[in-house]
């Protein structure tokens, strides 16, 4: 105890900083169990249990938000997840250093765009008036005439999900790429001495070295998997494809902030809370079953 002193000396800041904007926070949930007016104190508001809860769940727009968002969440997770593995993984086998670098740096650069203007691009690049995959697609006899990408609601998900992986891609392949770099080079040697050629290497040495790290990421992405956040569908999205577009954070947005309805917003929010936790522990389990580890 008296060894590690500094040592829990130098993690109080961090401690505070959690309480207040981690923990303290969670008060605000007292406000689903209220029909919350501005300006009064905490006593003066009234308590309503559980009604705006029975009220989000017999909304029958809230499941096609929900619909929305379980779809959107799947195929950004598993796109989001897998694609930078495999970009990680071919880029560890180049040997030109100089162009591996540059590779590197210019896919870590979207990242950095805000989704104003990766909207902003998406929809130009998509647009019937000299939108660039139009005119590919026109100029291969593919589409007899432009066609209004954006106003089709069953490609927004899509959409939804090839933006962001270009967005991505790159920054999400900085970990498995540390990961990789950890690895034994003598692995590789043995493995190649041993008349193991590249893809046998990969998936015998690369792949088993990055598990641990593969395994983790899966699992806190899996826990943050419904929220998703609505910049992305609310940037892209238009009144053309809003069954396609919403969901659970925007539908707390516009019904919680948006109409004046600060309980509803809050209950809407607590609902995403339990099921992201719920998913986490039911992922932390598995992998606790599959591997004998947790990392909770």
């Amino acid at each position: 105890m008296k060894n590690q002193k500094i040592l829990y000396l130098m993690s109080v800041p961090v401690v505070i900083y959690v309480f207040i904007f981690n923990y303290l926070p969670v008060w605000g949930w007292t406000m689903a169990f209220q029909n919350y007016r501005p300006g009064r104190s905490f006593s003066e508001q009234e308590w309503v249990g559980f009604e705006h809860f029975i009220a989000l769940f017999q909304d029958n727009h809230f499941y096609l938000v929900l619909r929305n968002t379980l779809v959107m969440s799947v195929m950004l997770l598993i796109a989001g997840f897998i694609i930078p593995i495999i970009f990680a993984v071919l880029l560890n086998e180049l040997k030109d250093s100089l162009f591996k670098r540059s590779v590197q740096t210019i896919s870590y650069l979207p990242h950095f765009v805000s989704w104003v203007v990766v909207a902003s691009i998406v929809t130009k690049m998509l647009s019937t008036d000299g939108g660039i995959v139009n005119e590919v697609l026109v100029s291969l006899n593919i589409l007899d005439k432009p066609v209004q990408f954006m106003a089709q609601g069953h490609l927004f998900w899509l959409i939804v999900t090839v933006a962001d992986v270009w967005k991505e891609m790159g920054w999400n392949s900085i970990i498995f790429l540390a990961a990789m770099a950890g690895i034994d080079p003598q692995l590789y040697e043995a493995a190649r001495v041993d008349g193991a050629g590249r893809w046998r290497r990969i998936w015998h040495v690369t792949l088993p070295g990055i598990r641990p790290t593969i395994m983790v990421i899966l699992i806190l992405s899996i826990g943050n998997m419904i929220s998703i956040g609505f910049e992305r569908q609310l940037l892209l999205g238009n009144s053309l494809v809003r069954e396609y577009s919403e969901v659970l954070e925007l539908y707390a947005l516009n019904y919680g902030i948006g109409m004046g309805r600060y309980s509803y917003g809050t209950a809407i929010s607590i609902f995403n809370s339990i099921v992201s936790i719920i998913l986490l522990l039911l992922a932390n389990g598995l992998f606790k079953r599959l591997t004998k580890t947790s990392v909770m």
